[in-house]
């Protein structure tokens, strides 16, 4: 773990490099005294700052670091087989910056490469740190698990004994923390739906340090979903978990200053899969689906959730400081399953839910048993509608397929909002591309593929053989007086080509296929689930409570 050499940095900030003017007359003059490894020492630049763009004689741009008399270390922003001692280099004035509203921590979560099951393995957490002109990167293993087939059969049916018999005490967690990562209450929690979060802490070089498993001063005797929802308002968050047992669902309020409250129990007639859930300003948003828990199925090879195509999918809309369900409205739509949502929002009598929806949710083919009918496996974004005066519910097809991962300015979560960035899926599930839509405008009808027009205001394309992450949104400003797009979409990329994954950073405003920045990573970023960034504030206030 450390500094990166200029090859491991790549272009940052390559958009102002590229509008950087040759043409201007520069006094600032000096000398290559030696370069390797990608560094040039320079005498002479007297005048030069920290972090300014020198320019050498074969149009190699460099960024100057270390500052000594006559000597001038220059970090190249390309290889350096064309540099030669003795060369001339001049300082251009330009000061190299990643902006200021990127300053923290990027982090993505995934799970173990090595096992094909996704859904239940080890936390694998990539993490990068922007500041200035530093990136630090690095890797993070949990724990395991593999829970398929006869084995994983038997796994489960073990550890449901050892639970009833009081063997196994799972309010210490199952350790997984592979799926989602969050922060509330000066905390960065990594996140699996089977599990408890665990407290991450971020060190002043980028590294990360597994602090433990939260209980909420053991209020916390359930799982908690990967999903939790942060109101930016009230700073509180809401979340939930979902068990085999009674209750199946049940729900939770903690406050802006970390405490957890009563749990409030959710009726549904059968255990279930609940990935995601939803909050606006007065209500919660619980999904029941008809994928439900069946150990059974385990016996053929499949996976312990099973999805029963004959069965309605439930909407229940509840106010969300409710002690218990009595409250609930339960809306019906025709039978989908989901697993992200974007935002939900009241809008007059109506709940509004934005959302990618599925038609065809069986896991084993994502689990490498069936990839061959990935094709069918295509979600598209919906808008939703639930009618609390009347009862009724609708739903509008937003996109063609497939989009999955939304992402919004999380500024506006629980509140309208226009623009939804989703990533998009190739015919095995991978992400080869990000798409910005704009939910102010209509849908074009009758597409089969995402094309720009209508609502979809932005395509990028990662490139033959590339492959990204989840796309997550850093706003300029905070709050939602500033315009709602002003801001980065930070993803990781990894070419299958040359093996070389990178972090790219995108302008979410212009969705201009040019990254702003590029930072080249020194090891392959494996694909994984879900990323989050943290920025420069939540670090101060993580290491001000550790």
């Amino acid at each position: 773990m450390g500094t990166l050499r200029a090859d491991e940095i790549g272009n940052i900030n390559r958009e102002r490099i590229q509008q950087y003017n040759r043409e201007v007359k520069l006094l600032n003059m000096g000398t290559v005294l030696q370069v390797g490894d990608d560094i040039a020492r320079i005498y002479g630049l007297d005048e030069v700052m920290a972090g300014e763009l020198i320019e050498f004689e074969e149009g190699t741009i460099g960024i100057a670091l270390n500052l000594e008399l006559d000597n001038v270390c220059v970090v190249l922003m390309s290889d350096d087989l064309m540099i030669k001692e003795g060369n001339s280099v001049k300082a251009t004035g330009k000061i190299a910056q990643v902006p200021e509203c990127l300053n923290g921590e990027f982090v993505r979560v995934g799970p173990n490469p090595s096992f094909l099951l996704l859904l239940d393995t080890i936390g694998l957490m990539e993490m990068g740190m922007l500041k200035q002109e530093e990136y630090f990167g690095g890797a993070k293993f949990m724990k395991i698990g593999d829970l398929k087939g006869l084995f994983g059969l038997f796994m489960v049916q073990m550890q449901l004994l050892r639970e009833k018999l009081k063997v196994l005490d799972i309010s210490y967690g199952t350790g997984t923390g592979n799926t989602a990562l969050i922060y509330h209450h000066r905390k960065l929690m990594a996140l699996s739906e089977a599990d408890k979060p665990y407290v991450i802490k971020v060190l002043e070089d980028g590294d990360l340090q597994t602090l433990g498993m939260l209980d909420y001063d053991k209020r916390l005797t359930h799982s908690f979903t990967a999903h939790p929802k942060v109101d930016p308002f009230t700073d509180e968050m809401f979340t939930f978990g979902y068990s085999h047992e009674k209750p199946y669902i049940t729900y939770r309020v903690i406050t802006r200053e970390g405490v957890m409250l009563d749990p409030v129990p959710i009726t549904v007639l059968e255990p279930i899969m609940m990935h995601d859930f939803a909050i606006t300003e007065n209500y919660a948003i619980f999904m029941d689906l008809p994928l439900y828990f069946r150990p059974k199925e385990m016996v053929k090879g499949k996976l312990i959730f099973t999805f029963d195509p004959t069965k309605k999918a439930r909407f229940g809309v509840l106010p969300r400081y409710a002690k218990d369900d009595l409250q609930i409205r339960w809306f019906e739509l025709p039978n989908c399953f989901i697993f992200h949502n974007a935002n939900s929002w009241e809008e007059g009598d109506e709940v509004v839910l934005i959302t990618c929806r599925l038609e065809n949710p069986d896991l084993d083919m994502v689990n490498g048993a069936e990839k061959s009918k990935l094709e069918n496996f295509t979600n598209q974004l919906y808008e939703m509608r639930f009618n609390m005066k009347t009862g009724a519910a609708t739903q509008k097809q937003l996109s063609a397929p497939a989009v999955d991962f939304p992402r919004i300015n999380e500024n506006y979560t629980g509140r309208k909002q226009r623009y939804v960035y989703g990533t998009i899926l190739d015919s095995i599930a991978k992400v080869k591309g990000i798409v910005k839509f704009d939910l102010h405008a209509e849908p074009e009808a009758g597409k089969r593929e995402l094309e720009i027009g209508g609502n979809v205001q932005g395509l990028i394309d990662l490139g033959p053989g590339r492959f990204g992450s989840e796309a997550v949104f850093v706003p300029c400003q905070p709050g939602t007086t500033f315009e709602e797009d002003d801001g980065y979409l930070i993803l990781f990329a990894h070419d299958e080509n040359t093996g070389k994954s990178e972090v790219n950073v995108i302008d979410a405003k212009t969705m201009c296929p040019e990254p702003v920045a590029v930072v080249e990573l020194p090891r392959r970023v494996p694909y994984g689930f879900h990323a989050f960034f943290v920025n420069e504030e939540q670090l101060r206030q993580q290491q001000a409570e550790a």
